[in-house]
């Protein structure tokens, strides 16, 4: 796009490994930068960014609560290969509860009219609790499963998602849900002919390459759309183009 950037990939790079605050580094950012696209392991450090900085501030993802720009891609891809947003039945599979994607997902679907949400997820993993009151107070449908093969017949997109190892505070709970789903073919046969199956990547187990070259596999060419939309945020953030 023809700018420039700065900043570091590890705290263990900058000041920050010296003691620097999170408010100061922003401060710092600020004045060498015209936008900040900030990912951290902090949940709401994105809102502090925004607090503490002069500048614009896009959350990049942030601690386990939320990425909205991978959600806004999200919704992107279902417009395209769907050809609507509304009037649709989407599944969220996998660790709902320290996976950020599935929940950004779930507040941005909650814009639109006679969407219904499937969570299905081990029972350690259902969804977090403020996401299903604030769906709640939307007045927006939704269930709680841990089998798959109950709901793929009623939707319309099956979202997959990684259990995480890195977000288990205890090592011997990951353990239990390892490999808890596996989206096969034989899944995906269950569903509608017409069901998109989305996954923001990347994938350890939980799709096998086999099921690439089904026309279901919406997964590569949602993570081509990334660059794009985040894109056209930047460019609209910015004052490129006015919408």
């Amino acid at each position: 796009m023809g700018g420039k950037t700065l900043g570091f990939p590890e705290p263990g790079i900058s000041s920050v490994k010296k003691g620097e605050s999170l408010r100061d580094t922003i401060s710092m950012y600020d004045s060498y930068s015209d936008l900040i696209i900030m990912r951290h392991k902090w949940a709401g450090a994105a809102k502090l960014a925004s607090e503490v900085a002069k500048k614009p501030v896009i959350n990049a993802g942030d601690g386990n609560r939320e990425h909205p720009t991978q959600a806004m891609l999200d919704l992107y891809t279902i417009r395209k290969v769907i050809g609507r947003l509304d009037s649709l039945k989407v599944g969220i599979l996998g660790d709902l509860k320290y996976g950020r994607t599935g929940s950004s997902l779930s507040y941005s679907l909650s814009n639109f009219k006679d969407v219904e949400l499937f969570f299905i997820s081990p029972p350690i993993l259902q969804m977090r609790p403020e996401v299903k009151l604030f769906l709640t107070l939307k007045c927006i449908k939704f269930h709680e499963t841990t089998n798959p093969y109950e709901v793929i017949k009623y939707l319309d997109v099956l979202y997959v998602t990684r259990i995480q190892k890195e977000r288990f505070p205890d090592p011997s709970e990951y353990e239990k849900v390892r490999g808890a789903y596996i989206v096969d073919e034989k899944l995906i046969n269950e569903g509608k002919p017409e069901l998109k199956v989305m996954h923001p990547l990347p994938r350890i187990d939980e799709i096998p390459y086999e099921v690439d070259k089904l026309p279901q596999a919406t997964y590569i060419g949602q993570a081509e759309n990334g660059p794009y939309v985040r894109q056209a945020l930047i460019a609209l953030v910015m004052g490129v183009y006015d919408e």
